[in-house]
């Protein structure tokens, strides 16, 4: 897969303040909860209490991102399943942290380290990229911009579990619109309609 050329929002100086102002703030801000939660996770069920997960960057680069942990299995092999609606998979305490997009907050470690943006294209398994690639027309043009925690697509309604190709196409489109689109103020405006999603959106399983 050849790389394509970084837009103007991966090369904005203005938004890598913005991250690692915004991402270190959070850090120290909910570094409370961030322990806690670890903890319930690790009294759970046994394993890690991160989950790591091969995603694709800028560039196309690799990468690993961080999450609490909310299944009983750690996946990141060349089939990767997603999450459904009942999925059996999931832990009690997993199913709250994903209700609430509380198992994403350990990626403002990404975020500080530079592999991701508060705001951009929403990452996927390597073995998603790998099989979506080759079906949906410009997605690679997806990479062009750091992956973020919260994203155009996401505030669009694209988001969750990909039941049929139309779906990803959708997603696909509303990122390189973003790409292609991108101002500060845009960011500013998906920040604000993110909030309300962390308690209203259906999607979040």
């Amino acid at each position: 897969m050849a790389a394509p050329t970084p837009a103007a929002v991966a090369a904005s100086r203005r938004k890598r303040a913005f991250d690692i102002l915004m991402s270190f703030g959070a850090l120290i801000l909910f570094l409370p909860l961030l322990l806690t939660i670890a903890m319930l996770v690790r009294l759970e069920t046994p394993g890690p209490v991160l989950f790591r997960q091969r995603r694709t960057g800028l560039n196309g680069s690799i990468f690993t991102v961080f999450k609490f942990r909310t299944m009983t299995v750690t996946e990141d092999g060349d089939t990767v399943r997603q999450a459904t609606v009942g999925d059996a998979r999931v832990t009690a305490l997993g199913a709250v942290l994903r209700r609430f997009s509380l198992d994403e907050l350990p990626q403002v470690l990404n975020v500080l380290r530079g592999e991701m943006s508060l705001i951009g294209p929403r990452p996927h398994a390597v073995a998603h990229d790998e099989t979506w690639g080759k079906q949906v027309p410009g997605y690679e043009l997806r990479f062009r911009a750091k992956p973020g925690l919260t994203g155009y697509a996401a505030v669009c309604g694209f988001r969750g579990e990909v039941r049929e190709l139309q779906a990803i196409i959708d997603r696909v489109e509303s990122d390189n619109e973003y790409i292609d689109t991108w101002s500060f103020t845009l960011d500013m405006k998906i920040v604000w309609r993110t909030l309300p999603l962390i308690f209203t959106d259906a999607r979040a399983y």
